[in-house]
Parts: C-alpha cells; structure tokens; sequence
C-alpha cells in the first residue's frame, strides 16, 4: 500500500484555516441563528429563513478567508 504523506501544521492551505475559524466563530457567537443561544456578541442579527442563515456563514467563511490570506 501506498503511504500518504504526513500533513504538517504548516501545510494547511487557507481555505482549510479559513473553513475551522468560520465554524469556531460561528458555534461559539451564534452568528446568524435564527435564534440567539450563544453567549457574548451576536453577530450582525438573526436570519429568520435557512437561506438568509447560509448567507450569514458564506459571509462569515469570506471575512475569514480574508484575514487568513492577510497572515
């Protein structure tokens, strides 16, 4: 069998970074819900239709990779 090579920490590409900050930020701040059951800030409101919340994460996942790049 062929071995896949290890991935280091430093091998991350950007949009891997970006994908785990946007989910971190999203579940601990509540950023989006159509219900706000985090703790802290909120974010920009609340979507009141699955539509409006996927357009909050994508917007959010764009900031991310935006200050990933920025590194």
């Amino acid at each position: 069998m062929d071995e896949l090579p290890s991935i280091t920490a430093g091998s991350r590409r950007n949009e891997d970074i970006a994908l785990d900050m946007m989910k971190f930020v999203a579940m601990t701040t509540g950023y989006g819900r159509t219900t706000s059951t985090g703790v802290g800030f909120q974010g920009t409101g609340s979507a009141a239709k699955p539509e409006e919340y996927a357009a909050h994460l994508l917007e959010l996942y764009g900031k991310c990779l935006s200050a990933v790049g920025k590194k």
